[in-house]
């Protein structure tokens, strides 16, 4: 059967690692996971709101301890990912998260980023890689996640983003932050936008640098919003799924992906947890195809807000071109 490419831009590799494969790791290393079996697990991801979606998550992923952990939560993504299509990747991992559980940092970018090789040698899938700070942790802790990125930049990092609870932490006390990765030449990817309305968003643009945006759903609150992210040609990295599964959103009907799309805002479709959210690349896809939006679109949107080399953008522009769009999608259907 025929397939489109695809270009995922936000998904966070801890919230990638299926049930099974989480509870093997917790046994292999020691670790009491959450809950027990793969069915408790499902049942432990329903979240009743973000805050819930964020206990559970840290819960989750304390069983993430060693360089081979990492390694293995990458490859396993990829050949996922690779299955619906996926063509390249971008990452998201919390370095400071397994740091804080006495994890060394160099061991977590190592792990990562010998993953992120391993997956484009085994399932052809190019793999860049973009740390995230959680907002809730100390400052110093965001610091020094921007070095340890800059560090690994030979390695595929290729960006700095920042994540957690949006409301009760703004973007602006982060910009010294993002300013050693502009420095160290990484983009700036913040989630904004998701739970908090345009000041976060606005923030995030002008305090950070943003060149691209992770959720920014809000902004369909705000037409002139809209029309500033659109003249400026800003990405979103949207997420269906996930924004009904945390309650940013009250169902996929209500979803603003179609508002935003037709008001000339590019968007890319993602699956932000996919093994906590139920969810995978395919069927995100499906949900933009039932709302009469093409696949295309959402490539080429892709392209644009990519961080990746100009060598790397020229093969997945090749790529997108050389496919039969109507008939793949048709195929997919």
């Amino acid at each position: 059967m025929a397939i489109t490419p695809k270009i995922e831009l936000h998904v966070h590799l801890e919230g990638s690692v299926r049930p099974a494969r989480l509870l093997a790791i917790a046994r292999r290393n020691g670790v009491t996971p959450p809950a027990q079996t793969v069915e408790a697990l499902a049942e432990l991801y329903r979240f009743r709101d973000f805050r819930h979606f964020l206990d559970v998550w840290t819960l989750s992923t304390a069983a993430f301890l060693h360089a081979d952990d990492f390694r293995e939560i990458v490859v396993d993504y990829a050949e996922e990912a690779a299955g619906h299509g996926a063509v390249y990747l971008e990452a998201i991992f919390s370095p400071a998260e397994p740091a804080s559980r006495g994890v060394p940092w160099e061991e977590v970018f190592a792990g990562y980023c010998d993953g992120a090789q391993e997956a484009r040698e085994r399932h052809g899938v190019e793999v860049r890689l973009t740390p995230d700070i959680p907002r809730q942790f100390p400052l110093e802790a965001a610091e020094r996640t921007a070095r340890m990125a800059v560090m690994h930049r030979d390695r595929g990092v290729v960006g700095l983003g920042l994540g957690g609870p949006e409301r009760e932490f703004p973007p602006e006390p982060f910009a010294r932050a993002f300013a050693i990765a502009r420095d160290g030449g990484l983009g700036a990817v913040p989630h904004a936008g998701e739970v908090a309305g345009a000041a976060s968003i606005l923030g995030a643009l002008d305090a950070l640098g943003a060149v691209r945006l992770r959720h920014g759903i809000r902004a369909a609150e705000d037409p002139e919003l809209m029309r500033e992210l659109a003249d400026r040609g800003v990405v979103l990295d949207v997420c269906p799924t996930s924004n009904v599964r945390t309650g940013a959103v009250a169902s996929i009907d209500a979803h603003p992906l179609a508002r935003l799309v037709a008001a000339g805002v590019r968007c890319t479709l993602n699956t932000d947890d996919p093994a906590m959210f139920g969810t995978d690349l395919g069927r995100e896809h499906a949900i933009a195809r039932a709302a009469g939006l093409p696949g295309r679109a959402f490539y080429d949107a892709g392209l644009a807000g990519a961080l990746c080399d100009d060598a790397t953008r020229s093969r997945l522009r090749a790529l997108g071109v050389a496919v039969d769009w109507d008939a793949a999608e048709a195929a997919e259907a």
